[in-house]
């Protein structure tokens, strides 16, 4: 048969648009299930796995723990690692268990038909350990009741510790084997996938061939098409460095740019994930810190109060002496007397220092109720009204009159804007401004303290809550860390912005009380 050449040409043309296009659909579709598979492995097996592994972690670590109470001869330590034990590792492991449960059934939605069991399978036995460990909590509570005890009876405690231990080693048998089922899975997954993908290079060589005449065509196209392939690779390899600030910035609709654009929000997540982790972290360790610190201060507070106390008891028996003795020269009784009184004055500011040291060890749970913090700001300032007009510092009250009741502990409050303005008043020795804000928040309410002193350098600002930091000559550097304690407990905030010589802000954010605590107009 003979063709014409614009038939054969248009034949050829043909022929390699059919290949191309069979090139091209070939190609869709596996992009389409490499990107299904990604999309499993990242988002679902590998949350999985690493849900697992910090279940894993955080059950070791609950194993030392308990581990350490038969051989820990101080009951305060012990009673310190019990409560731990009861009130940080049962909600923590809960949550742990229920979010890997929940995202296991999340990856349902998402997941090929042939995946559903295996992740149904993992849902199940997610539920199973969060029964198992409930189980745990109620032997191990038994157990910790014994040895809450001052002289706990040793023999009994080791063999109900021998049983939870037992529990404690089959609990962590299963949580390995589903962690590397899980583990195995996605080696599988990844395994066909690298399978797949060189049957898929192959075939698409063969086509290619096909189609050699427009390879110039095909150079073109293809560079065009595979350019954001580069961005993508760089990116993840950045990912698997550990560096989740740069994002990809793929624009477009196909796969290459959704797939980038998955990647992006995996390392967002990451990257807040990371920044949670240390934010608990930090939380902790400043938990720990407070509560270290304040043994140490009621022990040093509780050694030093009582020779405190007997030298002001000497120095007063003795002033009383001087005062009936007889001198030659009446100034050397007048000089005696003031080296007493200033004998009196140091040990009355070393006791107060000393009640503060007590009182930030001491400090009650607050006794929450629905409060009006105008009022208690109202009678703060009217309280401290005469000293601030005595340092030149005038007020100005910027109140709400509208502010919903807050969850506040009265006395602890008043506590705290006492000392904010007693900091206050300080800072602007030559006088200033003090002003008072109160205002509503969605769901809380703030109170603000700004004054037009001298300000804090950022060094300072950063360590200000630090107990016993202080700027201050007779500061004991504990008010603010005690005023940010109370707030915490009271489920609040405390903090601070300042610029050098320009003034201090301190924020408070309070809960509000529910409507049902609010009174009647």
């Amino acid at each position: 048969m003979n063709l014409s050449l614009a038939t054969r040409i248009f034949l050829g043309y043909a022929v390699v648009l059919a290949t191309f296009g069979a090139v091209s659909l070939f190609s869709v579709g596996e992009m389409h299930r490499n990107q299904q598979e990604i999309r499993l492995v990242s988002q679902g097996y590998l949350h999985l796995s690493q849900d697992t592994s910090a279940i894993e972690s955080f059950h070791k670590n609950q194993e030392h723990d308990t581990a350490r109470l038969l051989g820990e001869k101080n009951v305060e330590t012990r009673r310190f690692l019990i409560k731990l034990a009861r009130q940080y590792f049962p909600p923590q492991m809960a949550d742990r268990v229920a979010s890997a449960k929940e995202r296991a059934h999340a990856a349902l939605a998402f997941a090929p038909e042939s995946e559903s069991a295996f992740l149904r399978d993992l849902e199940q036995r997610f539920a199973d350990l969060a029964v198992r460990y409930k189980q745990y909590e109620q032997m191990s509570d038994s157990v910790f009741t014994r040895l809450e005890r001052a002289e706990p009876d040793w023999n009994a405690a080791a063999d109900e510790m021998a049983e939870l231990k037992q529990l404690e080693s089959s609990i962590g048998r299963d949580i390995r084997v589903l962690h590397q089922s899980i583990e195995a899975r996605i080696r599988e997954r990844v395994e066909g996938a690298e399978r797949r993908e060189r049957r898929t290079g192959i075939t698409i060589i063969a086509l290619s061939v096909l189609a050699i005449g427009v390879g110039l065509l095909v150079t073109a196209l293809s560079a065009r098409a595979l350019r954001p392939v580069r961005t993508l690779i760089e990116g993840v390899s950045r990912i698997g460095k550990g560096d989740y600030s740069a994002q990809l910035g793929v624009q477009g609709q196909d796969e290459i740019a959704v797939l980038a654009r998955e990647f992006d929000q995996m390392a967002r997540s990451l990257r807040e994930r990371e920044a949670q982790l240390a934010e608990k972290q930090q939380a902790l360790v400043r938990a720990e810190k407070l509560a270290a610190v304040g043994r140490l201060s009621a022990q040093v507070a509780h050694e030093v109060r009582n020779p405190l106390s007997s030298i002001g008891l000497n120095a007063e028996l003795l002033e009383e002496g001087l005062a009936r003795a007889r001198f030659d020269d009446p100034a050397d009784q007048a000089e005696a007397i003031d080296i007493l009184h200033a004998i009196t004055r140091e040990v009355d500011r070393l006791a107060e220092i000393t009640e503060e040291y007590l009182r930030m060890a001491r400090l009650p749970a607050p006794h929450l109720t629905a409060g009006d913090l105008n009022e208690v700001i109202a009678r703060v300032l009217d309280f401290s009204q005469a000293e601030l007009d005595r340092a030149n510092v005038k007020v100005e009250r910027r109140l709400d009159e509208a502010l919903p009741r807050a969850l506040i502990d009265d006395g602890q409050v008043r506590q705290v804007f006492l000392n904010l303005i007693r900091n206050a008043r300080e800072a602007m020795p030559e006088g200033g401004t003090l002003t008072v804000e109160s205002r509503a928040l969605p769901d809380a309410v703030e109170v603000v303290f700004r004054d037009t002193g001298r300000g804090m350098t950022p060094e300072v600002q950063q360590r200000i809550f630090e107990p016993f930091f202080t700027t201050k000559q007779s500061g004991t550097g504990l008010g603010l860390a005690v005023a940010r304690q109370i707030l915490q407990a009271h489920g609040g905030e405390l903090s601070c912005e300042s610029t050098p010589s320009v003034g201090t802000t301190f924020r408070i954010v309070l809960p509000r009380a529910a409507e049902a605590a609010k009174p009647a107009a």
